[in-house]
């Protein structure tokens, strides 16, 4: 295995709405992800158009970083991280999202973050968009689906470009933007309108004259657009400024050697990895897209300007998560899954956690090396972890073992990526403190290197307590990824 570079991005990742809590403090607004209920593996989160009594709605308090930050900042800077990846919670900002005036006080609290972070010799990587938005822009404008909120997500990343130059040099304009392609995503990533007591996987509303997936690939144009204009003004306002997509990569296997099951596991990792990817890097759609668009009837509102300013801006570097693999087939043989939002088949070779996730390490080094192959500019893997039920046990400690050994296997697989050629410049974990799960809500289903005392039944003080990851993440850091052993 090759050595990491110097100066390479070691760290982890949360999101504000898992992670932050504080919901309605500070002049903050109410985001589309403060309506949704907690849930599990056999009850899907749903959407309430108002807030229920004695319902648990996991972005309300997370893990009450807002409170914590200061603890949670040190336990980084303990485990010696090189960068954090953190989100801006668009309502703490614009509460309605089309405000004149942004919110100071939740300007302020970014500040703070950004600060210390500096101090620490972390540098901050922000994601502008993760799984929320104004609650405001679903109501009076359908979400994504209508062109006016390009230019109110182009006001608020133009505001944080101005408020944090020169304490952000690390930007993200949408987390795993390409899930708006899938039903889960709809809502979550796209804003879109859900019914009253909806699971995030039901259709949305759709403006006139459209369908289902006319207004989810809709949505995701205008994100596209939204995106290459803050790529442009982000550069404008710092030349330092790396700003990077963000998609949920992967690779899908052909369950038997037949032909077509090979070209849909083909097409599936087209769709997943480059349809997108081919946008924002290349700066236009991939010629697959123009089947796809015919097949599924939709026919998107695309101008001209929109096509110059998807050329003209364009990320630099491709950022992405990766969690599990997947297997597609033509034929009736295999055992159905699903992994992340995504349905697939089973993989008799590998082993899966609680949540049905396959764990495949070799699977990063060929999603690293297949997509550094296409676009040839910086990669980072920026998810990547294990969701698992933890101990405490008698003592206070937490053996968490199984996931040391599923991230072992993820670093040695991105180190033999990097002797493979390819040009990997960071890496964080998900949930390197623990945060509510995005796909199911829960507390339990726990991610970080440091324990939060609290739990689905919404018991707990929030204390924070190191696993024995912790102290096995701070050797692997400390060696530049030399040193993987668990003793």
């Amino acid at each position: 295995m090759a050595q990491f570079p110097d100066g390479f991005l070691w760290g982890g990742a949360t999101a504000a709405n898992q992670y932050e809590g504080a919901w309605n403090v500070d002049g903050k607004g109410v985001s589309t992800a403060d309506m949704l209920t907690g849930g599990d593996v056999d009850h899907p989160r749903h959407f309430t158009k108002t807030l229920e009594p004695n319902t648990y709605y996991p972005s309300h308090t997370g893990s009450d970083f807002y409170h914590h930050w200061e603890e949670d900042l040190d336990y980084l800077h303990q485990m010696g991280f090189k960068t954090y990846r953190l989100s801006i919670a668009w309502t703490r900002i614009f509460p309605n999202g089309d405000d004149a005036e942004p919110n100071r006080k939740g300007l302020a609290f970014y500040k703070k973050i950004f600060e210390r972070c500096q101090e620490y010799g972390i540098e901050p990587l922000v994601t502008i968009s993760h799984y929320e938005a104004p609650y405001h822009l679903t109501e009076a404008y359908g979400g994504w689906q209508d062109r006016r909120v390009i230019g109110f997500f182009v006001n608020y990343a133009q505001t944080l470009f101005r408020e944090y130059r020169g304490l952000v040099h690390y930007w993200l304009t949408f987390n795993e933007i390409n899930m708006l392609q899938s039903p889960f995503g709809a809502y979550m990533a796209g804003a879109l309108p859900l019914a009253d007591g909806a699971p995030l996987s039901a259709p949305v509303g759709v403006q006139a004259g459209g369908n289902q997936l006319q207004a989810q690939y809709q949505a995701l144009h205008n994100q596209f657009v939204a995106s290459a204009q803050a790529v442009q003004i982000g550069h404008a306002v710092d030349p330092d400024n790396m700003i990077g997509c963000m998609i949920a990569a992967g690779v899908d296997y052909p369950l038997t050697a037949k032909p077509e099951d090979t070209f849909k596991a083909d097409m599936s990792n087209n769709m997943r990895n480059y349809f997108c990817g081919d946008v924002q890097v290349r700066g236009e759609y991939p010629a697959f897209a123009k089947r796809f668009f015919d097949e599924n009837n939709i026919q998107l509102d695309i101008t001209d300007a929109d096509r110059q300013t998807l050329a003209l801006g364009t990320v630099d570097f491709y950022s992405f998560s990766y969690y599990s693999s997947g297997v597609q087939t033509t034929t009736n043989e295999g055992e159905a899954a699903e992994a992340n939002q995504t349905k697939t088949n089973k993989n008799p070779y590998l082993k899966y956690n609680d949540w049905g996730w396959a764990m495949d390490p070799l699977g990063l080094r060929i999603t690293l090396d297949r997509i550094y192959g296409r676009y040839n500019i910086p990669l980072m893997v920026v998810e990547n972890g294990l969701g698992a039920f933890d101990k405490v046990e008698a003592d206070g400690s937490i053996n968490d073992d199984y996931r040391i050994a599923y991230l072992q296997g993820h670093i040695a697989a991105m180190g033999d990526a990097i002797a493979d050629g390819v040009d990997l410049i960071g890496y964080t974990t998900w949930g390197c403190i623990d945060l509510a799960s995005a796909g199911t809500g829960q507390m339990d289903k726990r991610y970080g290197f440091v324990y939060v005392n609290r739990n689905d039944k919404q018991e707990g003080d929030y204390s924070r307590h190191p696993k024995k990851s912790f102290y096995w993440y701070k050797k692997v850091i400390a060696s530049n990824g030399a040193d993987l052993s668990n003793d």
